[in-house]
């Protein structure tokens, strides 16, 4: 009969909400546009679940329901590990993870309540992305929950279309890292409408025609690009939107919730895949571990049997001794040598007794 599961224990069975991983480069409006998220979510009466994982911002202008400020305090972790602001975050959030289970179990107490829950991530994006944490956390979260990486871009920021290149490669690299529904999202689009961006990703000689002012090396790779790139493109999914407005916030979550979708029909069962490959790999090197220690105890107990095949031998007057070296002597060499020790006695004592006598 099947027991229930604790109620500290995470039971993915349940009820599951989707989380967004709000990622980006520095000065892309993460922190606003999550600001915008929950009040649009408010609006329409579905409060998210919010967690902040940027351990040196100073305040958010939102409500979090978690801030890793409160578990890990990074001018701490500067001072005590001799870091500087990166080394810090980085560190901050290892911290952070090892905790992790945790968090799951939250969230998933808040799943009836909480339809979305949002991370917003630290503003220099290669410290979760590449660190070791942010895989921790990601593929914690995809193999428990619909999870969805949102990867916001200034839109002001890449008119440049060398720019505007070097922003798609680095999202090129995030989707096929984190194999999981990927949604582009242009922001600031107050400023600059992202119809540009449109253009440029689905017609291949629009970009081609705003290549033709760039005369430099990095021109000349960025359309080379262009045409590796041209698969991402049709696969992918994109929204402009504007924190400041709210424009573009219906069909961002549209496209969150297609998203949704698109992680239960073709990614949970490759995150489930990929988490028992990892399980398996983790037993064998276990196994691995235990099969040594067991050659180590074999090697300890060897030289146990041969140190209790020592020699215990005994000496004048029956007091044992433990010999640690095989004696090549036979038993009459040793009696022999007996034998003159003791006729060397009896001279020195006859000795004795003759200069005794002489004195008297």
């Amino acid at each position: 009969m099947a027991t229930a599961a604790p109620q500290n224990q995470f039971d993915p069975s349940q009820t599951t909400p989707t989380c967004l991983i709000v990622i980006g480069m520095a000065g892309a409006g993460k922190t606003s546009f999550v600001q915008r998220l929950n009040s649009h979510l408010h609006s329409i009466k579905k409060p998210p679940y919010i967690v902040n994982l940027d351990p040196a911002c100073h305040e958010t202008p939102y409500p979090c329901n978690i801030d890793i400020r409160d578990t890990v305090n990074y001018k701490e972790v500067m001072k005590q590990y001799s870091l500087g602001p990166n080394g810090a975050i980085v560190t901050s959030l290892n911290l952070f993870s090892t905790k992790f289970e945790q968090i799951l179990n939250l969230i998933q107490k808040r799943s009836e309540e909480c339809k979305y829950v949002i991370f917003d991530t630290p503003g220099q994006i290669e410290v979760f992305t590449w660190s070791a944490s942010g895989s921790i956390i990601t593929e914690a979260l995809a193999s428990s929950f619909p999870t969805v990486i949102v990867y916001v871009m200034d839109t002001s920021r890449n008119v440049n279309p060398v720019t505007f290149m070097s922003n798609m490669l680095y999202a090129c690299s995030i989707l096929y890292k984190s194999k999981l529904p990927f949604v582009i999202v242009m922001n600031k689009n107050d400023i600059v409408h992202h119809k540009y961006v449109g253009e440029w990703m689905q017609n291949f000689e629009s970009f081609q025609n705003a290549l033709e002012n760039e005369t430099s090396y990095i021109s000349n790779l960025t359309r080379s690009l262009s045409l590796v790139l041209d698969e991402f493109y049709q696969n992918i999914k994109f929204v402009g939107v504007s924190s400041v407005t709210g424009a573009g916030m219906n069909e961002f979550m549209e496209i969150i919730d297609f998203s949704k979708e698109e992680y239960e029909r073709d990614y949970k069962a490759e995150y489930k895949k990929l988490v028992e490959e990892k399980m398996s790999k983790q037993k064998k090197e276990k196994e691995t571990k235990l099969e040594q220690v067991e050659k180590d105890l074999k090697m300890d107990e060897g030289l146990e049997g041969r140190i209790s095949s020592l020699k215990l031998e005994k000496t004048e007057g029956d007091t044992p001794h433990i010999s640690l070296f095989n004696h090549d002597e036979s038993d009459e060499d040793i009696a022999k040598e007996n034998e003159e020790e003791e006729q060397l006695e009896l001279e020195s004592f006859k000795k004795f007794l003759q200069n005794q006598t002489s004195k008297k």
